[in-house]
């Protein structure tokens, strides 16, 4: 799934890289504490404190990709497993906006349903991750989020 973000991609790599803040743009996400003394980076793992609906857990993450700019990809570790990976893409055309894509796969435990669990939280969890991309999009675009150096990336 992804978004549009009116923003060029190295603003919006500025915003995504920043992962203490994904707290505030995502819903399922209420704390963040970094287990590595890296905060960005291949090898940084923390741990997310994930709630939906009623369900409570505290995800081990780590962070398996990391082009800047680019590409971040997470493995999940912890009661729910997978991996994830957000990629942005420059507009066309000259365009200064960004497509960011947000993909995952979970794997549930049996007492969660495992298979099936997995199947009847999908419709569920991409509701919430699309409504966490609009967020982001929104906090980006609105200029909440403080500017730092770097600038624009070059076009691939």
């Amino acid at each position: 799934m992804g978004v549009t973000v009116g923003a060029p991609p190295g603003r919006v790599w500025a915003e995504l890289e920043r992962i203490e803040d994904h707290v505030t743009w995502m819903a399922d996400a209420s704390s963040i504490r970094f287990l590595s003394d890296r905060h960005r980076g291949l090898g940084t793992t923390f741990e997310c404190d994930t709630r939906v609906g009623p369900l409570r857990l505290t995800d081990l993450m780590e962070i398996t990709e990391w082009e800047g700019g680019r590409s971040m990809g997470v493995r999940h570790r912890g009661v729910v497993t997978g991996e994830g990976r957000f990629t942005l893409e420059p507009g066309t055309g000259g365009s200064p906006d960004t497509l960011l894509c947000w993909e995952e796969t979970l794997r549930f435990p049996w007492w969660m349903g495992a298979g099936l669990g997995g199947a009847l939280a999908r419709p569920v969890l991409a509701r919430l991750w699309r409504g966490n991309l609009h967020r982001f999009a929104r906090r980006v675009e609105e200029d909440r989020a403080p500017e730092r150096p770097g600038g624009d990336l070059p076009a691939r």
